[in-house]
């Protein structure tokens, strides 16, 4: 049984540029890692691998800091849809230091499928639950525009095997002015800017120098053909 989260990312249900600044010891901390179902094993992936029509994938996240993580994804034709936590994904968002933790956290993984171009996946980690007090994060019923940017390979980054890496994709900065969510707007508005953006291999590194006093967000580029 396969359950549609996005027009080009879909829930599939079982049986179905690097920085070189070191992050003080400090620091508040994230990390993602993109998996692909390579036959029956997951595989740890680059973040900026171009991925095909059908392709199977998750996230593994880890923090340093304890928190609440909430996922949505803007897909290529516009649509907007929360990813995590709900029913099939995983209802317990809660994240504790040092623990890794797989998105989606049930045994399901989401599939790859719709227009070519870049899912928007945005991540708002939090020091604590929203409350009132911040939107909430839900399925907005508005659509953004569709997503126009088509996945190039960069010839300097092909691999021997020949992979196809956009080195656009993976984890990025959310600029300013760039049409969100609308119940992640607020914290689109209020987060930090200096986040640091690195690569430890093919695991994304996402810091602030500073301890985080509230939401953060930040948005990690899947380009698919």
């Amino acid at each position: 049984m396969i359950v549609r989260v996005a027009a080009v990312l879909m829930l599939l249900l079982p049986g179905v540029a690097a920085q070189s600044r070191t992050v003080t010891q400090g620091a508040h901390r994230m990390e993602i890692q993109l998996e692909r179902l390579d036959g029956s094993a997951w595989k740890t992936i680059d973040p900026g691998l171009v991925l095909q029509q059908g392709d199977r994938v998750r996230f593994r996240f880890r923090t340093n800091f304890d928190g609440f993580l909430y996922v949505m994804n803007q897909s290529t034709s516009g649509k907007y849809e929360q990813l995590f936590p709900r029913e099939e994904t995983g209802q317990d968002n809660r994240v504790t230091a040092n623990k890794e933790y797989q998105v989606p956290s049930t045994s399901t993984a989401f599939r790859i499928a719709g227009p070519a171009g870049h899912e928007v996946v945005y991540w708002l980690v939090s020091p604590a639950r929203l409350t009132e007090g911040v939107p909430r994060v839900g399925t907005p019923s508005g659509e953004g525009k569709p997503l126009t940017l088509i996945p190039r390979c960069d010839d300097a980054m092909l691999r021997s095997r020949g992979d196809c890496i956009d080195t656009s994709a993976g984890p990025k900065l959310v600029p300013r002015g760039e049409q969100v969510p609308d119940n992640l707007s607020a914290a689109a508005e209020q987060g930090k800017r200096d986040l640091l953006f690195m690569r430890q291999k093919d695991t994304a590194v996402i810091a602030s120098t500073e301890p985080l006093t509230g939401p953060v967000i930040y948005e990690f580029r899947l380009a698919h053909r």
